[in-house]
């Protein structure tokens, strides 16, 4: 049996539970083009929400907006639809990233309504988690989401992770004594100052979390580049529990399949209680990207480094419209 085409309100309902997904800087790179014709909703990257430096070939980018698909295929089949993927359709437009059909439901896909409640209670929390160790059965569920997608998620012992650590501190050293990469990210924060714009994008003051204490943080201080007046501290976990997700290759096609996986491992994670941040600080510089493999895991390329942990949510932090990222034609 032929399905029904996809209508525009349904459209819609898929794409708002596609934009809760993560950015880099919450700055949601991505655009819909919902094709009613043949019930087909495009996702291009936005060359106009790029980051020159930090991520100057888009990787993140990339990333971002396949966390976003990733959302797309959890709603879909949630609303009873089964979700045919196209990754890069045309060669000749690099930021045509995927088409999703929607047709018939499939028992392909059928593992991905359990995780659509935790699409809007996953947010990036960079505040302090807990010492609390994570059951085996947990991590092993996430290298198995990662393993749905396509790629593989390693958690590094305890002598790797403190190697981690260092990376990021020489990361955030780096980019404390580079001028404009400081200028990037000053411009996608904002602390709410009388008379400062307010945004749909971007990391707002109550999403920095508190001044760290201590060396076992590895989210991203926002704060460093905005300044925000009686904002509080706290010590960090000592030995936080990062994860590895990585890709054989390094093109892409792998950038887009680490995003799906990413998101999926971010999912899961949320539905099985643990909280989650990202770190990308030390994948941004090409000088210390290679030194984040673990090399006992074999992992060939790492495309982010993710924190687990029990402790308090992360605020949700701003969407754009669906009116803003969606286009009918």
């Amino acid at each position: 049996m032929t399905a029904p085409l996809l209508d525009a309100p349904a459209a819609v309902a898929l794409v708002e539970d596609a934009i809760t997904a993560p950015s880099m800087h919450n700055a949601q790179p991505w655009r819909f083009v919902f094709r009613p014709d043949t019930g087909v909703i495009e996702l291009h990257g936005d060359p106009e929400r790029t980051m020159p430096q930090a991520d100057p070939d888009h990787r993140a980018l990339h990333l971002s907006c396949a966390a976003a698909l990733f959302n797309l295929r959890v709603s879909a089949v949630h609303a009873g639809w089964g979700p045919v993927v196209e990754l890069l359709p045309d060669s000749g437009d690099p930021w045509f990233l995927a088409s999703v059909a929607l047709r018939s439901p499939t028992s392909a896909d059928a593992d991905l309504a359990p995780l659509h409640p935790a699409l809007r209670r996953r947010h990036t929390s960079r505040f302090p988690f807990t010492e609390e160790d994570i059951e085996e059965p947990l991590l092993d569920a996430l290298r198995g989401a990662a393993l749905l997608e396509g790629c593989r998620l390693a958690v590094p012992d305890a002598w790797h992770t403190e190697t981690l650590l260092g990376l990021v501190h020489d990361a955030e050293h780096r980019e404390d004594t580079d001028p404009a990469l400081r200028a990037e990210t000053t411009a996608w924060t904002r602390t709410g100052a009388p008379g400062e714009e307010a945004r749909p994008d971007g990391i707002p003051a109550e999403a920095f979390g508190p001044v760290r204490s201590g060396p076992g943080a590895t989210v991203r201080d926002f704060g460093r580049s905005r300044p925000l007046p009686g904002r509080g501290w706290a010590v960090f976990e000592r030995r936080p529990h990062i994860a590895l997700l990585g890709t054989a290759g390094d093109a892409p096609e792998d950038w887009l399949l680490a995003g799906q996986a990413m998101q999926r491992v971010l999912l899961q994670a949320t539905s099985d209680g643990l909280v989650t941040s990202m770190t990308s600080q030390p994948l941004e510089w090409p000088e210390l990207r290679p030194t984040v493999r673990d090399p006992l895991a074999g992992m060939s390329h790492v495309q982010m480094v993710i924190r687990l942990g029990y402790g308090p949510q992360g605020p949700a932090t701003p969407r754009r419209a669906v009116a803003d990222v969606l286009d009918t034609r």
